[in-house]
């Protein structure tokens, strides 16, 4: 059985652009391991172009009114809302997680664009009059230019929507750089913006890998980068932006950590542990992929996860019954196992070996099943690694002391929640713990749209968080103006060489 194989360009000037670099990516369908789709992979020269349609946007789009600003993204809203299962059903395709899945991310993702559709409070500036004898000064804030995006498979709808919507409501232009591996979500994305009514240039797609992304970190019209991924990747992005005088946000990896103490509810715990560790078959950077179960919990709420990790339907993402799909890629499916693989001999209990799991009538699927480890020493690479993948870490203390110690010795401090039914435990480990998002019996603890979205130590290389106030602050730069006006009825008082005197 033969299948054709579609063609992915870029989105530059409001219109499709075929690519013409002559490299190609694959893209496959998770669920069926075929290639589906081929991408083109920009080249510096359509680096250039894409950068030069939104600077040339940014002429006008920068002094727009407000309103028209508001009025397109309310339009926006609209036409996401009313397309959401489209683009669902993209994300199914190319990334594999399960529709409903799919449809969260988009819901999460309409968060921002309501934020930025309101962006109006959040643009006000401040007001001193009379600071001296008829001098006011007035504070106001204003876009930066041109920013670029560059985003991850895991959420090729949300990440991008955390940046454009507030970007562009605040008055910049725009060029995301989404994940080779899952481009459609985006360009349908673009053709919305475009039916909206966006002016062209202002919203960009530039497909690519490597070559587009360092040209737009080195490229002297782009001012801002933002950046979503791993740690490695998220540290080369904040050293050569930043070396380059772009502002930039990156946001890397994580391990997430839930502590959990004797006096949780073990099934409620339980429950938020499966859950978080193998939603979207883990692939997500808010995943619990640790959990530190203190005192004489830890048997019986491996026992309660071990449980309800075997009843979970794994299938294809268009398969209602599905609740979880395939990985990404067959090679990130192999190395998610090898962590699994290597397991015990570093020290680990394996309960659950997900490693030879397969799909009837898809064989050839990127799958992989559950992975449950017990007693896992921190040295071992399963606990030490983000894996971005469904294996689940049990670690062991004897005091809440121990737990926090743990997970404040981790390099990472993206997320980490608490399950206890303690509020001064819980007031304690808020307070305590060294990550920039804390749920309190809250396993996933991803902030509404209007609060920031960041962590801390190797999470988050830059000063600013994602979306929220920090988002805001992010797009624009601050401008303070001191202003005298004369009043009509005084003359001219001539020369004055002394010193300006507030008083």
């Amino acid at each position: 059985m033969t299948h054709t194989v579609k063609t992915v360009g870029h989105w530059i000037g409001g219109k499709t652009v075929e690519g013409t670099s002559g490299n190609w990516g694959p893209v496959t369908d998770p669920a069926t391991g075929a290639v589906t789709t081929r991408v083109a992979l920009a080249s510096v020269e359509e680096t250039d172009a894409a950068v030069a349609a939104a600077k040339a946007a940014f002429a006008t789009w920068g002094t727009s009114s407000l309103a028209q600003r508001t009025t397109i993204l309310f339009r926006f809203r609209a036409l996401l809302d009313a397309h959401r299962d489209d683009i669902a059903d993209l994300i199914v395709a190319e990334h594999g997680k399960v529709h409903s899945d799919a449809l969260g991310e988009v819901a999460r993702g309409l968060e921002i664009v309501d934020l930025a559709c309101g962006i109006t409070t959040q643009l006000k500036g401040e007001l001193s009059t009379q600071v001296s004898n008829r001098v006011d000064v007035a504070s106001i804030r204003q876009p930066v230019g041109v920013v670029a995006g560059i985003t991850p498979f895991n959420f090729p709808a949300m990440v991008p929507m955390w940046m454009f919507p507030i970007a562009i409501a605040t008055g910049n232009t725009f060029v995301l750089k989404p994940s080779e591996k899952d481009p459609s979500p985006s360009l349908r994305i673009a053709e919305l913006l475009a039916e909206a009514g966006l002016p062209d240039g202002v919203f960009n797609v530039l497909q690519g890998d490597r070559t587009a992304v360092d040209r737009l970190l080195e490229h002297p019209d782009v001012s801002a980068v933002s950046f979503v991924g791993s740690t490695p990747i998220a540290r080369h992005i904040h050293t050569t932006a930043s070396a380059n005088g772009k502002r930039v946000q990156a946001l890397g990896g994580a391990k997430n950590h839930m502590l959990v103490l004797p006096d949780a509810d073990l099934d409620a715990a339980a429950d938020a542990a499966v859950s978080a560790a193998y939603g979207s078959a883990g692939e997500r950077c808010m995943a619990i992929s640790a959990v530190v179960a203190v005192g004489s919990v830890g048997d019986e709420l491996v026992e309660k996860i071990r449980e309800r990790a075997e009843k979970i339907k794994i299938g294809p993402g268009t398969d209602p019954a599905s609740e979880m799909g395939p990985l990404i890629t067959a090679a990130h499916r192999d190395k998610v196992a090898s962590y699994v693989r290597g397991a015990a001999d570093e020290g680990c209990e394996v309960v659950l070996d997900g490693t030879g799991y397969t799909v009837e009538g898809h064989e050839d699927g990127h799958w992989i099943g559950l992975s449950l480890l017990d007693h896992v020493p921190t040295t071992a690479k399963a606990y030490r690694d983000e894996i971005f993948g469904p294996v689940l870490c049990v670690l062991r203390a004897g005091t809440y002391e121990e737990g926090l110690a743990l997970i404040n010795a981790s390099p990472f401090g993206n997320g980490t929640a608490i399950f206890t039914r303690d509020g001064g435990a819980a007031r304690r480990f808020q307070l305590e713990v060294e990550a920039g998002m804390v749920g309190v019996n809250v396993p996933i603890p991803v902030p509404v749209g209007y609060h920031s979205f960041g962590g801390w130590k190797d999470s988050l290389f830059g000063d600013h968080h994602v979306y929220g106030n920090d988002g805001v602050h992010f797009y624009t730069r601050g401008k303070v103006v001191t202003t005298r006006w004369p009043d009509p009825s005084e003359a001219p008082t001539g020369v004055d060489l002394g010193f300006p005197r507030n008083h």
